[in-house]
């Protein structure tokens, strides 16, 4: 039998080798280069979606100028504008007096009692409400109150109440029209003694000014709408509307807190109508100017050169507005069920009001027992109070910053340059801190910032004779600013 050789296959050569490695370097270059791919792609998505949504600047939204927010659908022809006074009525100190007897003080708690940080402290409140319980002169107040006059229009369909106050100068003093926006829980009241200095004549400045001070809609003596959407942007155009229509075409704005807001949007929607913008509450809220602010944590006197403490580290900051921020959560979602609360306590009312002026005055006061309730004259802050409690209008005021969460205008409007001269009152405790260069982003027309070295966010209450006197400064140069 003959066998048959097998014959063997020879060793691969190198060069067979090499084919082999040469195949699969070819295909680990292939999944490198599709993850490249992949990556950049994503990477590119990302770059373009924080262009379009951060960076880039939308036009205007289409907005409704005439929109009708009353609770008819029939719009009215009273086109009048007509004398208002506030009335004292027994009933509602009797009704007062009932409710404060059955105020149930809660026990003190000895490790509590250090300092404000659970809230409003039990002996400063006490006083407080002593005040309010023993010596508060309605009478005397509601008189006070009245010292100005007061009137009420309706502005597409809400009846809106203002202040109107006119100067006594003689022929060769000039007159601007201002229009003074209070925020919240502030009413118009906050600015009575900011008024007489504002219709005064003043060394160094050949005008005064015809002073404008409206309640917000929904606030105190101004209707509240029955409609949902009215936010800021809304409420802007109902007060381009007011000025109009007690014959101002043109004019110059102060405001801060929710004023600062509502007076950026008139700002930015009315440019040729509103001369001057002026804010002592500095802020850009611009998605660029957070995102900016976020990354400055990397480098932070990169962006706020000396004065990075006030806006980092980003862990203290973001931890302190965590903390304080609960009422703005509240309101903007369930403004509602904290209202029936508030409406039917005036004891709960008054607490909840003292707690935001004593952290918005200045933040460390919560670390003191009277926290910081001493800093703002307990009869302004009772005056307040008053305001909100007989007028049952605490719910629909909250009610605007679920309205303003809720808007996609809100966050557009934000985006967008306002060209209209501005000017900025820093107070030393604000509660946030911008540069100028950040502010600039949003108001190119930045002329000045003044800054204090005292004050907190109530600067109409703090500080009023500052805040006047930074208005004439700004007004001034808003009027240099105009000549060039």
């Amino acid at each position: 039998m003959v066998k048959k050789k097998v014959q063997k296959k020879p060793p691969s050569s190198v060069a067979d080798q090499k084919v082999v490695e040469g195949t699969n370097n070819g295909g680990s270059k292939n999944v490198c280069l599709l993850v490249t791919s992949v990556i950049v792609l994503l990477v590119g998505l990302a770059c373009f979606q924080v262009y379009v949504n951060v960076i880039a600047v939308p036009d205007l939204p289409a907005i409704d100028f005439n929109e009708w927010w009353g609770p008819n659908t029939t719009k009215s022809k009273d086109t009048s504008i007509r004398p208002f006074r506030i009335l004292y009525i027994d009933s509602m100190q009797e009704g007062l007096r009932r409710l404060f007897d059955s105020f149930r003080r809660r026990p003190k708690l000895k490790s509590l009692t250090e300092n404000s940080s659970y809230g409003v402290h039990s002996d400063a409140f006490g006083q407080f409400f002593a005040q309010w319980q023993f010596k508060y002169p309605y009478r005397d107040r509601v008189r006070y109150l009245n010292k100005y006059e007061h009137f009420k229009t309706y502005i597409q369909g809400l009846d809106m109440h203002f202040v109107h106050v006119k100067p006594k100068v003689d022929g060769n003093t000039k007159v601007f029209p201002i229009l003074l926006i209070h925020g919240w829980p502030s009413t118009f009241k906050d600015f009575y003694d900011v008024i007489p200095i504002l219709t005064t004549p003043r060394p160094g400045y050949d005008f005064v000014f015809e002073v404008i001070v409206p309640s917000l809609p929904g606030y105190v003596y101004s209707q509240a709408t029955q409609k949902r959407g009215l936010a800021p942007t809304q409420i802007a155009v109902i007060l381009r509307n007011l000025m109009k229509k007690i014959g101002h075409e043109k004019f110059f704005i102060q405001g801060g807190d929710l004023g600062h807001i509502i007076g950026s949007h008139m700002a930015t929607l009315f440019p040729d109508q509103v001369l001057g913008f002026h804010t002592n509450t500095p802020i850009n809220p611009s998605k660029l100017a957070n995102l900016i602010w976020l990354v400055g944590s990397i480098w932070p006197t990169l962006v706020a050169g000396d004065h990075a403490d006030k806006m980092y580290p980003i862990s203290e900051k973001l931890s302190y507005y965590l903390e304080e921020s609960g009422y703005m959560h509240l309101q903007g979602t369930k403004p509602d069920t904290i209202g029936y609360v508030l409406q039917d306590s005036p004891v709960g009312l008054a607490a909840y009001m003292l707690d935001r002026y004593m952290v918005f005055s200045n933040s460390s006061f919560k670390n003191t027992e009277e926290g910081g309730l001493d800093n703002i004259s307990s009869i302004d802050m009772l005056d307040n109070v008053m305001l909100y409690w007989i007028t049952g209008s605490m719910t629909s005021a909250m009610r605007l910053y679920k309205e303003s969460f809720a808007s996609e205008t809100e966050l557009i409007l934000a985006r967008i340059p306002t060209p209209v001269p501005t000017w900025a009152l820093r107070l030393k405790y604000e509660l946030y801190y911008q540069p100028d260069w950040l502010l600039k982003l949003k108001y190119p027309t930045l002329l000045g910032t003044t800054s204090l070295n005292d004050g907190g966010h109530f600067a109409a209450l703090e500080k009023p004779k500052e805040l006047a006197a930074d208005v004439f400064k700004a007004v001034k140069s808003f009027l240099d600013y105009r000549k060039k």
